[in-house]
């Protein structure tokens, strides 16, 4: 049941009893770039809901992405969260360092039978994909037309016919997987056909190293922004086929700029990095975030910590949010103990 379902929430992050096991929260940025306050705003409720249930947050640094990943964006990314207020419990997690169980779960899903090779390249998809047909999907998103599905019966057939390397995906028997958003409420979960698990160069794909991160650290509930409500469908799936029970997904609406477009280079530099060079304080920063998303009066200073009380989804503005740069007017500090 969503927060913003005309019934009784029953799901809010916030509102966890006094009986339920110790809920289990992550940050999870990406050394590919700064971060910006769209993560910000993302990375602020993931944990306050935490903070407010008394449960464990745990930071992920998923470095996955090899072409795309900056050198010392990982230092930057940890800087950038103690700089804003936010802390997490238990040492950092690096995703690359655990490859080991990411390819034990994908060996399972190929034993299974569920997972197999493919060798097309992008442009290949591409090709095939820019015939006309309906779907359901946002328009970046590719449906891959199966040219692989009944064609090799191992990676090894694949790669020895075609001098590729092969990668693998999943073999889908469905066209949505149906889900209760805490936030939300239902999503039809549309799946963009047969997904990668590993990439031709043999890295996990994040669809499936994420899942497998986050059942082996036990966590209970993903918080993130409604731009990866696509990924929550593959998501559940793979959990079901290796076995696990799904943590609660929450999708909070992004941030945007005046066009209603999600930030980006053409609405300026929007990293934490910039607004700390440029003089604006963390609580400067966290204080604009709660009052734009309903959570704050404008114009007050806040830390993180000054709003774990009065946290709440079901309070969180339901569309999307609109930036159009910060408003330095004087601002008070928030009352404190």
């Amino acid at each position: 049941m969503s927060v913003h379902s005309a019934k009784e929430p029953q799901s809010d992050p916030a509102k966890t009893g006094e009986n339920d096991p110790l809920p289990v929260g992550r940050l999870a940025p990406s050394p590919t770039g700064v971060l910006h306050l769209g993560n910000a705003r993302s990375f602020l409720f993931a944990w306050l809901s935490m903070r407010k249930q008394g449960g464990k947050l745990l930071l992920r640094i998923e470095d996955l992405d090899g072409p795309r990943v900056r050198k010392g964006a990982t230092e930057s990314a940890i800087e950038d969260l103690q700089w804003l207020g936010l802390d997490w419990d238990d040492e950092i997690r690096i995703q690359s360092q655990f490859r080991q169980r990411h390819e034990a779960a994908l060996n399972q899903l190929v034993k299974q039978k569920v997972a197999y090779p493919c060798v097309c390249t992008r442009k290949e998809i591409e090709e095939a994909a820019s015939a006309p047909h309906e779907s359901k999907l946002p328009p970046s998103e590719m449906v891959y037309p199966g040219t692989c599905r009944e064609r090799w019966s191992s990676l090894e057939e694949a790669k020895s016919a075609t001098g590729r390397d092969p990668a693998l995906r999943l073999r889908l028997e469905e066209d949505s997987v149906p889900f209760e958003d805490g936030f939300r409420g239902k999503e039809e979960g549309a799946l963009a056909g047969d997904f990668v698990l590993r990439k031709r160069d043999g890295t996990p794909s994040y669809q499936l190293a994420v899942v497998v991160d986050d059942a082996a650290d036990g966590v209970t509930e993903v918080l993130r922004a409604d731009d990866l409500i696509p990924s929550t469908p593959r998501q559940i799936l793979l959990y079901r086929y290796l076995g696990w029970s799904p943590p609660a997904f929450f999708h909070v609406p992004l941030l945007v700029g005046p066009d209603g477009l999600r930030l980006a280079k053409r609405h300026g530099d929007t990293s934490l990095a910039h607004y700390r060079r440029q003089g604006i304080s963390p609580e400067e920063i966290v204080g604009t975030l709660a009052s734009l998303s309903g959570l704050a009066p404008k114009g007050q200073r806040l830390r993180p910590e000054d709003l774990i009380d009065r946290f709440d989804l079901g309070k969180v503005t339901p569309g999307s949010v609109v930036w159009d740069g910060m408003n330095r007017s004087p601002a008070v500090d928030a009352d404190r103990d």
